[in-house]
């Protein structure tokens, strides 16, 4: 159903080297680019986009706005969330569990953008 995200960013060179590391944790590639945009994804399905806005204002984060990230497995949860914090993102909540069959991990990235990567047990 989802085509693509995109999160906004101030530095789209920082940012490019935040989610290029990040997401090769989880074997997404850069697939398009431009000196507004980078596009990561793992094939066919949802996208992950950082742009510089169009309309030149300053990048925010959405208030109550998050990307959620899902993995194979809770290892892998918490060495992506590991590996955020060292690129410089700021935690907002550890690894583990929340739900029942629901494990998962929270943090910002340099622009401030909210996202949670998961893994969802069935």
């Amino acid at each position: 159903m989802l085509g693509y995200i995109t999160l906004g960013t101030n530095d789209l060179e920082r940012g490019a080297a935040f989610y290029e590391a990040l997401l090769g944790e989880i074997g997404a590639k850069r697939l398009m680019e431009s000196e507004r945009f980078v596009y990561w994804g793992k094939g066919p399905g949802t996208l992950l986009a950082l742009f510089k806005p169009h309309d030149g204002q300053p990048a925010m984060p959405g208030n109550g706005t998050m990307v959620a990230l899902t993995v194979d497995s809770n290892e892998q949860v918490d060495s992506v969330h590991m590996k955020a914090l060292e690129l410089g993102a700021t935690d907002e909540g550890a690894p583990g569990p929340r739900v029942e069959n629901f494990y998962g991990a929270y943090f910002r990235d340099p622009d401030g953008n909210k996202l949670c990567v998961f893994h969802f047990a069935t």
